[in-house]
């Protein structure tokens, strides 16, 4: 795929941001995350139902859309979504400088439809702005948000937004694209705005290091330098109806799609390392927890930052049956919402959460390897409809061929339909080699298929 930049420019809110906000403390929780862009990106065909004569039309509709993606994102940014036209300042700050997000306007010569028919994962990654920052390294002065727009020869689009982990979560990530869009199609009943509460909740604390301290004590022993390979691994609602029948049992009763997916993808890798490695070693699920409605008193969802944590389990090979896994991974998570919700809001908050992530660490050392999911199914991102209609397709991107010291990674993403789930998996590739012929992952999902058969 042949990409050209046309234009990178920086997109400044339509109007400046008041001296008493030129500043977004971080909360606490921010602390133990690193700077990194999740990348999302969204796939738009041009209407089907708008007659075009020849590509002068095409372009003429595609400049008016691009126009429109500017304008607005322009007037999204004045309407309380100040910092993400900053910068990142140090370990507690944003600098809400106006200096604007970063976006970039590609072109390829390939049509939409040609690159969905059979989506290559590991091209996705042209569609992910750079603005020279990744090689440099470190996050001082790094831009909070980053957009690329992708136009294909047939006048379809692929938006990729990327915000830095530091100042937001997916819940956050799906506030802004959703008021975005809602301000595109000129209907403001839709926009829900951000509080910026989480700070005054969650107060940060100057203690970079001990934080870098802490999460590392919980990362580093899974880390190894390899080569990575991504795999979209797709459960219709037949599949996941069956796969929730089969996770209940004595131990977990209703589990949701959720529970009975990740169990499912944490049973089958499983036994894929237990073949490679011979070891017979527990392995660490992970998920993440909104924790949001659990702090005490509750806080909405439009509440900005990471209010999020990992619950950690332990699943032996006694755990290996559906139930079981879902049952531990249940106990994980009300272990967070009991225990660690407690301590967010205390004085000495930063001191019991390190605490807690030693005393995982020591727990955890035990453990062969680390299985990391998320859901980005509650994000509504295949809700965000600039005027043109939703999404054909919503997707992460892929890694592989890429060496990478991070590894099993599985993010959940919903199909377009809203029934079915994306597992985006990323192993090393002897261990994607193993999963690629499992067939009792295959007789549930399907292998890379193409989104427009979905």
């Amino acid at each position: 795929m042949d990409l050209e930049i046309i234009c990178r420019e920086c997109i400044k809110p339509s109007s400046p941001t008041p001296s008493n906000l030129r500043t977004h403390k971080l909360c606490l929780i921010d602390q133990f995350v690193d700077h990194f862009y999740p990348p999302v990106v969204y796939y738009y065909p041009l209407n089907r139902d708008i007659n075009l004569s020849n590509s002068t039309d095409i372009n003429r509709i595609v400049s008016e859309r691009l126009q429109l993606l500017r304008q607005s994102l322009s007037e999204t940014l004045t309407h309380h979504f100040y910092p993400l036209a900053g910068k990142l300042k140090d370990d507690y700050t944003v600098d809400c400088n106006d200096e604007g997000v970063y976006f970039v306007e590609a072109r390829v010569k390939s049509s939409l439809n040609e690159f969905l028919s059979q989506p290559n994962v590991t091209l996705i990654t042209k569609f992910v702005p750079e603005d020279g920052t990744e090689q440099k390294g470190g996050f001082a002065g790094a831009h909070v948000a980053k957009i690329q727009v992708t136009v294909f020869s047939c006048g379809g689009l692929a938006i990729c937004t990327c915000i830095s982990h530091m100042f937001s979560d997916g819940i956050t990530f799906g506030l802004f694209l959703n008021n975005w869009a809602a301000i595109a199609r000129k209907n403001t009943e839709d926009l829900k705005f951000p509080i910026y509460n989480a700070s005054s909740l969650l107060h940060t604390v100057d203690s970079p290091e001990e934080a870098t301290r802490w999460k590392t004590a919980l990362v580093v022993p899974f880390c190894k330098t390899g080569r990575g390979v991504t795999r979209r691994f797709v459960f219709d609602a037949k599949a996941i109806a069956n796969l929730k029948s089969k996770a209940t049992g004595p131990r977990a009763q209703n589990p949701t799609s959720v529970e009975a997916v990740s169990a499912f993808l944490f049973k089958r890798i499983t036994v894929g390392f237990r073949k490679r490695s011979g070891v017979d070693k527990p392995n660490m699920l992970t998920h993440l927890v909104n924790l949001r409605r659990k702090l005490k008193p509750p806080i909405s969802d439009c509440s900005i930052g990471n209010l999020l944590w990992q619950a950690n389990a332990l699943c032996t090979e006694d755990d290996l049956e559906l139930d079981g896994i879902v049952y531990r991974l249940r106990e994980a998570i009300k272990k967070v919402h009991e225990d660690f919700v407690k301590c967010l809001q205390d004085d000495d908050a930063f001191l019991k959460i390190g605490k807690s992530l030693e005393d995982e660490a020591e727990v955890f050392s035990r453990a062969a390897d680390k299985i990391s999911f998320s859901s980005w199914r509650s994000f509504g991102f295949y809700n965000i409809d600039f005027g043109w209609g939703k999404p054909t397709w919503v997707s992460s991107i892929g890694w592989e061929e890429m060496i990478t010291t991070f590894f099993n990674i599985i993010t959940l993403m919903d199909t377009r339909s809203g029934d079915g789930i994306e597992g985006w998996v990323l192993l090393s590739e002897e261990d994607m080699t193993l999963l690629e012929i499992d067939k009792e992952l295959l007789a549930f999902a399907t292998m890379d298929p193409s989104p427009l058969d979905i």
